[in-house]
């Protein structure tokens, strides 16, 4: 079957694909145990020719796809999880979970990867090899793809002639809101950073606020930790290899005229190579400990490790953009100058299999995407019209992987 009608196949099935996505908006979950989710994508997925495992430490979806002829094994993931966040769009189909929304279009992935499989099974006879679906819970900083992939995801079994299919490629899409609906964007190398989070304990000595001589007060040490960070982030790291270091809450004391004998920084950390990452993690111990020193204080650092650095393959991307550019057109599609700050946890997929991560533009056209509701916003509001180009280029992406484009 030609990918020449792919388009209008898309089009044909985007009142399905909507009405997942809005059945999975108004019941948004959150982390790796999403038991309506779950439900709702097995059965938009009832009916196809697929081999289902049930992951059993998330709600992890892993549906194979095997073509007509041998291959390769491709990797599509769409991720599932919400986020804690009390929606305010007005949406017909708002979130009905008080204090849970699908702010980052994760219901979107999820709704367009079901759909693509409705589509790739049309073509099994053209498919030389297999497509793995991957439908992952707790990318909200809960490492599902981590957890999936601990339990074997990428451990496929060979074909029933025992052909092997090991898994060559990878492929994610995700919307956001500030680029224009069905334009999509993406690079070679880093194009998401680590992330971390910091917490730094600094011990003084509580006393009368009256006689801050007769005690050691950690309140001004932490203020001067803060400080010494941002100068680290300038005085120690390469600007051609940057680092974030943003200070989020300082915790202390429990009336005006006490000193208290603890202060607490908590923050994050990002970076775009392990290098850096590391450098920050040793600096940002050296200076709270050297800064609590010097006025007769402890300090007490704990880093708390996220998501790596999500990394496209070059040569993978530069595929993803040629078939990008062949499936809807040059004008479509931008490579990114530079990668984004946020973070992802594909990054785990990357880290172990070829392949890449496509941003997906889904600003409705009546707004400007400098000004639209980012993700993550208790005002976001994605344009399911979007939907149809990611649908489209997660079966584009399986079919030229496996040859069938």
């Amino acid at each position: 079957m030609t990918l020449d009608t792919l388009h209008d196949e898309a089009l044909e099935i985007q009142s399905e694909t909507v009405a997942l996505r809005r059945a999975l908006h108004e019941r948004p979950e959150l982390g790796n145990d999403l038991p309506i989710t779950r439900d709702l994508v097995l059965e938009s997925l009832d009916g196809l020719p697929l081999d289902i495992t049930l992951h059993e430490t998330t709600s992890g979806i892993s549906a194979m796809l095997t073509g007509g002829q041998p291959g390769p094994t491709v990797l599509l993931r769409g991720d599932m999880d919400a986020l804690p966040l009390h929606e305010d769009t007005g949406l017909d189909y708002t979130s009905k979970t008080e204090g849970q929304m699908h702010a980052c279009g994760h219901d979107t992935h999820t709704a367009m990867l079901a759909s693509a499989a409705k589509l790739l099974t049309e073509r099994i006879d053209d498919m030389a090899g297999r497509v793995l679906f991957m439908f992952q819970p707790g990318e909200e900083g809960h490492h599902g793809a981590k957890y999936m992939l601990e339990e074997g995801l990428l451990d496929v079994p060979d074909l029933a002639d025992g052909t092997p299919s090991p898994v060559t490629g990878a492929f994610a899409v995700h919307i956001t809101s500030t680029i224009p609906t069905g334009v999509v964007a993406t690079k070679g190398g880093p194009i998401l950073a680590s992330a971390d989070e910091f917490v730094i304990r600094v011990h003084g000595s509580g006393g009368h606020a009256s006689a801050p001589f007769h005690a050691v007060d950690p309140i001004p040490i932490a203020c001067e930790i803060v400080l010494a960070l941002q100068s680290m982030v300038t005085r120690r790291i390469d600007p051609f290899d940057p680092a974030v270091v943003t200070v989020g809450q300082v915790h202390a004391g429990t009336k005006n005229n006490i000193i208290p004998p603890v202060a607490e920084i908590n923050g994050t950390i990002r970076t775009f190579s392990e290098h850096t990452r590391s450098q920050v993690h040793d600096n940002l111990k050296r200076v709270s400990h050297r800064v609590a020193e010097a006025h007769g204080a402890t300090s007490e650092p704990e880093i708390i490790f996220g998501y790596p650095v999500t990394s496209n393959h070059h040569d993978f991307a530069e595929f993803t953009l040629g078939v990008a550019r062949g499936a809807i057109g040059h004008e479509r599609v931008i490579q990114l100058p530079n990668p984004v700050m946020a973070a992802e946890d594909f990054s785990y997929v990357l880290n172990e299999v070829p392949g890449s991560m496509m941003f997906l533009g889904g600003t409705h056209p009546d707004r400007d995407p400098g000004t639209a509701p980012a993700n993550h916003s208790n005002l976001v509001n994605f344009d399911e019209d979007a939907m149809v180009t990611g649908v489209e280029m997660y079966v584009q992406m399986a079919m030229h992987h496996l040859g069938g484009g």
